[in-house]
């Protein structure tokens, strides 16, 4: 019985690396979501201004659109939308959220949204 159960795991483990395709588009993976560390920035007029070389932007996938939650009470950026560039980079599209470019290892943005700016040059 044993045996049997090392066969049927092992069979099912091969299937399963077998079934996998190389042609795997990086974002139906999720490898953008996580937290990338480095420089963070947001200023909104003369009023507010936040600055950190060691903040954090976590990025999280909902629906088709991600989130960008950063450190240091620096607002999020909602519902961005990526297009492919090339085989690991995606930019951002859409009105207000362009200048975001992202891969597996490495965030960086400009963003100006509404009279606010976002930078971040991060990686992980």
């Amino acid at each position: 019985m044993m045996k049997f159960s090392l066969v049927a795991l092992a069979a099912v483990l091969m299937i399963g690396v077998v079934s996998c395709s190389k042609d795997t588009d990086p974002a139906d993976v999720d490898l953008f979501v996580g937290t990338y560390k480095g420089s963070i920035s947001y200023v909104k007029g003369v009023e507010e201004g936040k600055t950190n070389a060691n903040g954090s932007v976590t990025v999280a996938k909902v629906g088709s659109t991600y989130n960008f939650s950063f450190s240091d009470g620096i607002p999020a950026l909602t519902g961005v939308k990526f297009e492919k560039k090339d085989d690991n980079t995606y930019v951002s599209i859409g009105s207000g959220l362009t200048g975001i470019t992202i891969t597996a290892k490495k965030l960086t943005m400009l963003v100006v949204k509404d009279g606010a700016t976002w930078t971040a040059n991060c990686s992980r």
